[in-house]
């Protein structure tokens, strides 16, 4: 009985086999869409809050302080809180 002669792999079978699946392409493909819209939305939305700056940059107008956050003396931080004896 003859065996049936197996054809060789081309270079072409080849670069077939170890390419990635067409659907895991189209995802990564749409990914990057999705990801490039949401980026240029974004950018041409602006800052999210007025005044709100990046690092680095110093706003128009207001004071030459740097703003810190702090609250000042909030009156009744001292006090104990629970019942006392």
């Amino acid at each position: 009985m003859k065996q049936p002669q197996q054809p060789s792999r081309g270079a072409g079978a080849v670069l077939r086999a170890l390419a990635p699946p067409p659907a895991l392409c189209g995802f990564l493909l749409l990914l990057a869409l999705i990801f490039t819209a949401s980026y240029a939305v974004g950018a041409a939305s602006g800052p999210v809050a007025p005044g709100m700056h990046g690092p680095g940059t110093s706003g128009s107008g207001g004071s030459s302080e740097e703003d810190t956050g702090d609250m000042g003396n909030m009156g009744g931080t001292g006090m104990r809180h629970g019942s006392g004896g």
